[in-house]
């Protein structure tokens, strides 16, 4: 028997479980704080003969704290950051899911034109369209709120957004 394992013998306390931490953490009566974590939203990625449209869930923001970049090297980036983590004054009993800061890389199958790109969110989803184009227009697209949890950054070239 290894010393690490002796020593977990030891201790039973602190063997490893097969709950989640969150259950683990609740039934041991510990006291667990809401952690900020980085999520790599899923994709859905689609092209038409004219634009591409990347969809992803981002749940929890605020359009003002999304960010979308068109890189000059073809890749889009998207970037949300949560501005309400629960504070100190609050006990988690259970975390199952994170809303929390979104960062997403993808490359790109086109060359796109970022300046004239579309940006919805609303629903706890962000929708990017991007004009195919014959280079790569890097840009830095933010979104201007249009209601409760919603935003848009149109970009006046192509189909209207709604």
């Amino acid at each position: 028997m290894s010393e690490a394992t002796k020593d977990r013998a030891e201790r039973p306390e602190e063997q490893q479980s097969s709950m989640p931490v969150s259950q683990h953490n609740q039934s041991q009566g510990r006291q667990t704080q809401e952690r900020e974590k980085v999520q790599q939203p899923p994709i859905k990625m689609y092209r038409t003969v004219d634009r591409l449209m990347v969809a992803a869930p981002m749940p929890g923001m605020e359009p003002e704290d999304i960010v979308v970049e068109v890189k000059p090297d073809g890749r889009l980036l998207l970037h949300g950051e949560l501005r309400g983590l629960l504070k100190d004054i609050k006990e988690l009993l259970v975390d199952e899911w994170s809303a929390g800061y979104y960062q997403r890389e993808i490359s790109l199958p086109n060359s796109v034109d970022g300046e004239h790109a579309n940006v919805n969110y609303g629903n706890g989803v962000l929708v990017v369209t991007l004009p195919i184009s014959q280079q790569n227009v890097p840009a830095v697209l933010t979104l201007a709120k249009t209601g409760a949890a919603r935003g848009e950054r149109v970009g006046n070239v192509g189909h209207q957004t709604r």
